[in-house]
Parts: structure tokens; C-alpha cells; sequence
């Protein structure tokens, strides 16, 4: 057997979602399942679009920094930001 025939990575993606499914099922019945505050779900969400935008930029050419590129890599708060969007001064968008 090859090396690179071997493991979870080498197999097509139904069946990964198939034991993982499994994984997550078996988790929950036993009771050791990481559940989700709503907190910890809107940070990972925050993380996640960060990293998006940070690599479609990387891939357009762009290096340009943004606020939340700046407030994530000093360790500063997203609060100011989140107030003032939270006030209805949500800057490039347009309300119908």
C-alpha cells in the first residue's frame, strides 16, 4: 500500500463526512461533545470571515492592512467597531 493511499485525508469526501458524522454523534451521547456558546460561535464566525478577506486579498495582490487586521494583531477590541455598527452607522452599505 502506498504511503499516500493511507488515512483519513486520502478518502473521498462522503466517506470523511460519514465517519466524522459518526464522531460527532457518539460525542453527543456520551456527553463529551464541545457545545457552542453563542459567544465562542460569533468569535469563530469573526475569525473566519477575518482569514477569508485577509487571503482573497493575499490572492488579488492586495496587501493593503484594514481595521480589523490591525485590531486582531495588536490583541485591541472589536467593541468600539461593534458599536457603532450596532448604532446604525454601518459605513459602505445602504439601507432600502
Amino acid at each position: 500500500m502506498a504511503k499516500e493511499d493511507r488515512g483519513f485525508a486520502s478518502m473521498d469526501r462522503a466517506k470523511q463526512r460519514e465517519i466524522a458524522s459518526k464522531g460527532g454523534k457518539a460525542a453527543h451521547q456520551k456527553g463529551t461533545a464541545h457545545e457552542w456558546t453563542s459567544e465562542e460561535a460569533r468569535d469563530a464566525g469573526r475569525k473566519g470571515g477575518i482569514a477569508s478577506h485577509q487571503r482573497r486579498r493575499e490572492q488579488m495582490g492586495g496587501g493593503a492592512s484594514n481595521e480589523a487586521d490591525d485590531n486582531q494583531s495588536t490583541g485591541s477590541s472589536d467593541e468600539s467597531t461593534r458599536n457603532s455598527a450596532s448604532s446604525g452607522s454601518m459605513r459602505g452599505s445602504s439601507v432600502d
